[in-house]
């Protein structure tokens, strides 16, 4: 039975990991929580009822489930025994200081409004979203479990996983350790700036060299530890082979098997003996994976081997040679040393998949020249606070993100961007931290430190994206959990089929049989198949500038059919200027006055409308006035007092709504203005009509070439906006969009992506602003233009850090890719074990005399894991056009 239901009261991902596992408490129940949604996912083998959910929530004091047809809201949720009269956005949409007095939905993202008690009770303050970040960077330097076997659980020392047993990986230090040496005395090194005490140069920053994997060295040490006695004991067991026997001649036939037997200890006992306790681990906890047939396989063969050495007898009629009783310990040794080569490769392999983050993270200057009056001085990075001024010299990397304050420069991005173009910046221009500056110095100011610049945020990013579970891979967890126990059944089957055929049991030949398929059948190219390839496609779209937030997110990509985008900052560049100024009455009101009153109940405004208005009036030097009762009216535009005038600005819609009258003659000058494609916002004080200002925003001159592409792949597309619907059929014209919605409010986004969606259509949608976030969370893939706001990007899955629609392309183009590369690393997986099963069985012994040895078993098994891991890496060479 599977059901959804709304989950009422969650603020933060931690909010979801708590009711997630409060309700999968409950006997015989599976639970999905999707945070942006704000809905769960129950799949349970009984009938329970909405209170026996709600009681098993209780406990936690903060959330409610309700029917997806409830019209109930979290003012019905428990929270607390102190009443309280203010609530917030969880989202913090309009600042983290707005309030409400009544519950409610917020105006912005339509996120149910949170009593603001609820909020400090899980010490979610201001920066709700900075201490999730935190908190994640904080668990730089401890390990995870690749297959997410316990969820997002960490572990503070190095190992291997309790449940599944694979080796544990580390999580990767999300900040740049720097270093500083003398450039002559090597031997100085300290960890700030200053001069060294020998020579008195200045000391360099150096990015500190990284510290040698644990598990990896740990493993190649035990591996050629393997090889040292793995060698002698296959020359003993198979040197006879060779003409002339010369192994009987040299060493006598009562010790052979001793011998043997003694070079084997070192690694079953030592070496190898972390697969044994994983095979034990698995069987106490019955979950078996593949050390459960590596530990049995290679455990029987062992204990075999040793029986036959202490009673002859028991094996074989023929015991006056001991050299030529049934032994293993070469299957066993070359077995296990082979499975350690396979573990090795993938430690190596993984640490390959997170290069992207190490690359990301040295991308980042380790100083900056700090300004302080009329003197320079440097410091690390790491020192830098929000207003300092800095020095940026030519050829310098810019060291932190923030504003140019003097002088212009052109500044190569490629780092965000990917395009070798370089951008010039000038007075007032955004740079960011790690970008390379051009031939001209230049004086900025720190805007954002710390986690909180883009780069900071890049690697957060990719880091959480490499570490989640795509949904496929719960499906190979499934198979393998039945896989395994089969596998058994088999090798049993096996074992005593061969022993019965022929004249006399032969047990040394059904032992080599059943031994074969316990070794060739170890499913760790099944286990390898998706996290090898999420790990990789993520570092491939972080190299790309596509940001995903988890490995779900792939899955779902490669299934849209649907795009809506918005059009300001999306289809457009999102830089709109200033581009007409008319007043409809003159006689009070000249231009120049129509734009000082605009500018200034803009003046708080975020709006890239207001700001365009904002910019033109300084650019005029019209002094802005002091407005009061301002207020901000989303998706039609804001209202205050100035003086005694009462001041309306924004959309014909808030003009109608406010029974402003627009005379003929004042309507066929908008309508000139829309024609060119501008968007327009009336001016009404005390209730009539006094101007308009005509805003254009011109088309980024890639989105026509990237419609197109999205065209080229079966995508259809649509454009909302809340913009005219002249000048929104203008821009969808230039671009190549056939269907368009203009004069949209966020909520009828919302609800129009809705109506797609039951349509059976799969929407990704693509925005920048505030307004977007509804539409966004709606949508089955939110995509945020990295140029856009905050919360849009926290709204979003994806983000594209250039903001260019060529972004969608690459990312639809990756998941495809991500999602064909799993498949076939599962089809390389399970050919093996469709192939090599019946051969090591024997099936093919009586009409081919085809026989698999338990040694060319192991090499088969690691062979697989190999290809798994090389076609997994080909994702890095895969082109996104």
């Amino acid at each position: 039975m599977k059901k959804q239901y709304k989950i009422l009261g969650m603020t933060c991902s931690g909010c979801q990991k708590m009711v997630q596992q409060q309700l999968n408490a409950l006997r015989g129940v599976h639970a999905v929580v999707h945070l942006e949604k704000g809905l769960v996912d129950i799949e349970s083998d009984k009938d329970y009822t909405l209170d026996d959910f709600q009681q098993q929530l209780d406990p936690l004091s903060h959330y409610h489930i309700a029917s997806l047809d409830s019209d109930q809201q979290i003012k019905e949720a428990p929270i607390g025994d102190s009443p309280s009269h203010t609530y917030v956005c969880p989202m913090f949409c309009e600042g983290h200081e707005k309030t409400y007095a009544e519950k409610g939905r917020c105006p912005v993202c339509n996120m149910f409004l949170v009593p603001v008690e609820s909020i400090d009770k899980h010490a979610h303050h201001a920066g709700a979203r900075h201490t999730a970040q935190q908190h994640d960077t904080s668990q730089a330097g401890k390990f995870y479990c690749p297959m997410h076997c316990e969820g997002e659980k960490v572990y503070d020392d190095v190992g291997s996983c309790p449940v599944c047993g694979m080796n544990l990986e580390k999580i990767p230090d999300m900040t740049m350790q720097v270093e500083y040496r003398c450039p002559m005395h090597s031997d100085v090194v300290q960890d700030h700036p200053g001069s060294c005490p020998i020579c008195g140069m200045d000391l360099v920053a150096n990015h500190m060299a990284e510290a040698k994997d644990p598990v990896y060295t740990a493993m190649q040490r035990k591996f050629w530890i393997s090889i040292a006695f793995t060698i002698p004991v296959f020359i003993l067991a198979m040197g006879d082979m060779l003409p002339g026997a010369p192994i009987s001649k040299l060493i006598p036939a009562n010790i052979h098997g001793w011998i043997q037997f003694v070079l084997t200890l070192p690694i079953v006992g030592y070496t190898c003996w972390m697969f044994f306790e994983r095979a034990w681990l698995s069987f106490k906890t019955w979950r078996l994976n593949m050390f459960s047939l590596i530990g049995l396989g290679a455990g029987a063969a062992f204990v075999y081997s040793f029986i036959a050495l202490l009673f002859p007898a028991v094996v074989t009629h023929d015991h006056s040679h001991t050299q030529h009783l049934p032994l293993y310990f070469e299957s066993v040794c070359v077995i296990l040393t082979l499975v350690l080569l396979g573990q090795l490769m993938e430690a190596k392999a993984h640490a390959k998949t997170s290069s992207a983050i190490k690359e990301l993270i040295r991308l980042a200057p380790a100083e900056a020249i700090l300004i302080e009056g009329n003197d320079q001085r440097k410091i690390p990075v790491a020192e830098i606070q929000v207003g300092n001024l800095l020095q940026v010299r030519p050829g310098d990397k810019i060291p932190i993100d923030g504003e140019v304050i003097t002088g212009s420069s052109s500044v190569d991005e490629s780092m965000i961007t990917g395009e070798p173009m370089h951008v010039e910046k000038t007075v007032g221009d955004k740079v960011i931290g790690g970008t390379m500056n051009g031939n001209h110095s230049f004086q900025m100011r720190a805007s954002h430190v710390g986690n909180t610049t883009v780069l900071s945020q890049i690697i957060q990013l990719v880091n959480e994206a490499s570490r989640s579970q795509a949904p496929i891979q719960k499906l190979t967890d499934k198979v393998s959990r039945i896989f395994v126990p089969i596998v058994i059944l088999i090798a049993i089957g096996t074992f005593l089929t061969w022993s019965m055929v022929g004249d006399e049991p032969d047990f040394a030949f059904a032992f080599n049989n059943m031994l074969a398929v316990l070794i060739v059948a170890c499913p760790c190219a099944l286990g390898l198949a998706t996290p090898m390839s999420v790990m990789v496609a993520v570092g491939k779209g972080a190299k790309n500038g596509i940001l995903l937030k988890n490995a779900e997110t792939f899955e779902r990509l490669q299934r849209v059919d649907t795009l809506v985008l918005d059009k300001t900052g999306t289809i457009t560049e999102g830089k709109p200027k200033v581009s007409a100024v008319e007043s409809f009455n003159p006689q009070h009101f000249k231009p120049d006055d129509i734009l000082q009153i605009a500018a200034s109940v803009n003046k708080v405004s975020a709006h890239p409308l207001a700001q365009a208005m904002v910019n033109s009036a300084r650019e005029k030097a019209l002094t802005l006035l002091d407005v009061t009762s301002f207020e901000s009216l989303i998706g039609k535009g804001v209202s205050g007092k100035i003086f005694h005038m009462n001041v309306l600005l924004g959309t014909r819609k808030l003009m109608d709504e406010n029974q402003v009258d627009i005379a003929d003659l004042a309507q066929k000058g908008l309508a000139a203005f829309q024609e060119q494609a501008n968007s327009l916002s009336l001016l009404a004080i005390d209730g009539k009509l006094a101007g308009v200002i005509a805003i254009e925003d011109a088309i980024k001159s890639s989105s026509v070439d990237a419609v197109a592409q999205i065209k080229e792949r079966g995508i259809n597309i649509h454009m909302f906006t809340g913009d005219n619907e002249r000048t929104g059929n203008r821009i969808a014209k230039q671009a190549g969009i056939a269907a368009v919605t203009a004069n949209m409010l966020p909520a009828d986004k919302l609800n129009a992506i809705k109506a797609l969606q039951d349509q059976g259509h799969v929407v990704v949608m693509a925005g920048d602003g505030i307004n977007d976030a509804p539409a966004l969370m709606q949508a089955d893939i939110g995509i945020a233009m990295g140029t856009g706001s905050d919360i849009a990007i926290h709204s979003a899955e994806v983000t594209l850090i250039k903001g260019d629609l060529k972004g969608i392309t690459k990312a639809i183009m990756l998941s495809r890719k991500m999602i064909s590369n799993v498949k076939q690393n599962l089809t390389f997986a399970f050919l093996y074990n469709v192939i090599g099963i019946p051969i090591a069985a024997g099936l093919l012994y009586v009409p081919f005399d085809l026989l698999m040895s338990p040694m060319l078993a192991a090499a088969a098994m690691s062979l697989s894991s190999v290809s798994v891991i090389l076609n997994s890496l080909r994702l890095n060479a895969a082109r996104l056009v």
